[in-house]
């Protein structure tokens, strides 16, 4: 089955009027988007945002209860929001991909269920069968989304209900069989996880792994193949994003002293959704930031523990759908500000040659040196011979008839 390659065809020269030589440095994706660079400065000042609110809540936490920032309690934090951020980067990737996974909250309720059951065999043994059964999960459905070209979000979703019959299985709680205990290496896991986070935004902001990232986007209708290249892009983070939801599922069941339910899940997905958008990542694809994805991890964690210690009831999906509402309006402002301003530098204005890119052509204006238009001159009338006139030919003549 063939890819499409939406814009390889045609050149962006005729519809913008700049050469192509130009359009490959200075547009950000001359053939698979709108052109311009993505401008970082609003994801930066979006991040100030983020730490200033993380700084806000951390203050309002330890003069709440400094105890709760402090040995056991700050390292079992650590693991809750390595567990929490390993579920935000995997519903971040396939948002940036354009193909958003919406199993990723089903896929680590069933790891944990599963480690929760296989953990006194070891960690080895119970972790290995858990990431495989996700890479090949993730696996099917990547081609699902890529080979019948479908939104990842309506594949993931039905991906997610066979998830979900596979957990309603059990009837009751299951107590974690395992003695793994994560806290031992709390800062090693969140440092891991903090050098992902940032190193991949950092990576995320080159322009030609942006571009690569982002292709699976959609230009135009939202129904056409974007090319084999966009489509093996897509199915890797969807394959990735499955693992790490599998890894977070088992990592959050070890810190956890009580038994793990089996619940749907879903309250997850719709949390670790609402985190990757709270972190500046586009709704539409592509767009990201570099620090926001540890930012906001690290701000909806610390406000969990805050909400606990205040004697708040939050679950997953009030917190999860604050953070939605937000990520919401985060994507706004990444979508408006993050592109180049018209008649910037970086996107230079369109020079005119009387057509349109849809194909008509305007009307080319008319000189007004001839106004007003004169009248094309007509041929002088031709004398008529009255003795050549037809009707003295062809009408009945009197002498003819006298002579009758």
């Amino acid at each position: 089955m063939g890819y499409e390659e939406a814009g390889r065809e045609r050149s962006a020269e005729p519809s913008s009027g700049v050469p192509a030589a130009v359009l490959d440095n200075v547009f950000d994706d001359p053939t698979h988007g709108e052109p311009g660079r993505d401008r970082i400065g609003v994801h930066l000042g979006w991040e100030l945002l983020l730490l200033a609110g993380l700084a806000a809540v951390s203050w309002l936490l330890w003069r709440e209860d400094p105890t709760a920032v402090r040995d056991g309690n700050l390292r079992t934090l650590l693991i809750d929001a390595v567990g929490l951020g390993l579920l935000a980067l995997a519903a971040g990737l396939s948002l940036r991909t354009a193909a958003p996974n919406l199993a990723v909250g089903p896929i680590a309720v069933a790891a944990a269920l599963h480690y929760a059951e296989q953990g006194d065999r070891g960690l080895p043994a119970s972790l290995g069968p858990a990431m495989a059964v996700a890479a090949v999960g993730g696996l099917a459905l990547a081609l699902v989304v890529v080979v019948l070209h479908v939104p990842g979000w309506a594949a993931s979703l039905a991906g997610a209900a066979a998830v979900v019959v596979y957990i309603e299985r059990r009837s009751a709680p299951v107590l974690v069989q395992g003695d793994y205990d994560p806290t031992r290496s709390a800062g090693y896991l969140f440092a891991g996880f903090a050098a992902v986070a940032v190193l991949g935004g950092l990576f995320g902001a080159i322009r030609a792994i942006r571009r690569l990232v982002g292709r699976y986007r959609p230009i135009a209708d939202p129904a056409r193949r974007r090319g084999a290249v966009a489509a093996v892009v897509a199915a890797v983070a969807l394959v990735v994003s499955t693992v790490l939801a599998a890894l977070a599922g088992v990592l959050l069941a070890a810190n956890d002293p009580g038994p793990v339910a089996p619940t749907s899940g879903l309250d997850w997905t719709v949390l670790a959704i609402g985190v990757a958008l709270l972190a500046g990542t586009s709704a539409y694809g592509r767009r990201g930031g570099v620090f926001g994805t540890l930012l906001a991890v690290g701000l909806v964690t610390v406000f969990q523990v805050y909400a606990s210690e205040r004697g708040w009831t939050l679950s997953n999906w009030v917190v999860g759908g604050a953070a939605l509402g937000v990520g919401l309006v985060a994507t706004r402002l990444v979508e408006t500000l993050g592109r180049p301003r018209t008649g910037s530098p970086d996107r230079p204005e369109p020079v005119s040659d009387g057509t349109i890119s849809s194909g008509w052509t305007t009307p080319q204006p008319q000189s007004v040196d001839n106004w007003p238009p004169t009248l094309p001159t007509q041929a002088a009338p031709q004398p008529v011979d009255p003795w050549r006139d037809p009707r003295w030919e062809d009408g009945p003549r009197r002498w003819d008839t006298d002579e009758r």
